[in-house]
């Protein structure tokens, strides 16, 4: 008696898994219906029982990527839940950085899922919480999630090799320091920069002023007449 082996049922959770795969080890030029197809093990016709479309799949793409966002605990500082936010959003692109590619062409994640804004709806409501006004809190959002991506960006590019740390305490080393002297006085510091380090500097300074607009808000509102 011949046993075989029962193939693993298609669903579109199978597929958008493949897709991101995909994505993470090629690139997102990579991602197409044939090539998930392959992945899966089936015709790429029959991936359409399940997705409309690869727009679709890039959506779904999307989603999945949401869900891995890590909320911090809701009972810790406010400004420790920043701190932390911010570290989940960074680990997340980290993990999937073609994505912001996604986001960018599509303003934001996939609109067809309402689990896909839990993050943003996270960090507006963390905003709030800080005592920034409505307005301010989409400025925040904006500023916040820019900074964190152009980080990931930059992490994920040669700014930070060793090669590149190097050349620029080269070619500092080859300037007139009489020209040059700030770059020259602290051009080896650039060595000794970790990428963690780094991005919690940024991301301190980015949260002490988020504090310090809230505390200039208070203020004028205190001194406001009655």
């Amino acid at each position: 008696m011949t046993i075989t082996k029962e193939r693993e049922r298609l669903t579109r959770e199978r597929i958008i898994s493949a897709a991101l795969r995909v994505m993470d080890a090629d690139g997102l030029e990579a991602v197409s219906m044939r090539r998930i197809a392959r992945e899966v093990g089936v015709e790429a016709m029959s991936l359409y029982h399940h997705v409309r479309d690869k727009e679709d799949v890039l959506d779904g793409i999307c989603e999945a990527v949401m869900r891995e966002f890590e909320y911090p605990d809701a009972a810790g500082d406010i400004t420790e839940r920043l701190h932390a936010g911010a570290r989940s959003y960074r680990r997340m692109l980290q993990a999937h950085p073609d994505v912001m590619r996604l986001f960018a062409e599509r303003h934001g994640p996939a609109r067809s899922s309402a689990e896909s804004f839990r993050p943003m709806e996270f960090a507006l409501q963390l905003f709030r919480e800080a005592g920034l006004s409505d307005r301010d809190c989409v400025q925040a959002f904006h500023a916040f999630g820019g900074y964190i991506q152009g980080f990931v960006m930059m992490e994920g590019g040669t700014i930070e090799s060793p090669e590149h740390v190097n050349s620029k305490e080269d070619l500092a080393a080859s300037l007139p320091i009489d020209q040059f002297p700030v770059l020259a006085a602290v051009s080896h510091y650039f060595a000794e920069c970790d990428g963690d380090e780094q991005f919690e500097f940024g991301l301190d300074l980015m949260i002490r002023g988020l504090q310090a607009r809230v505390a200039e808000g208070l203020l004028e509102d205190a001194s406001a007449p009655e």
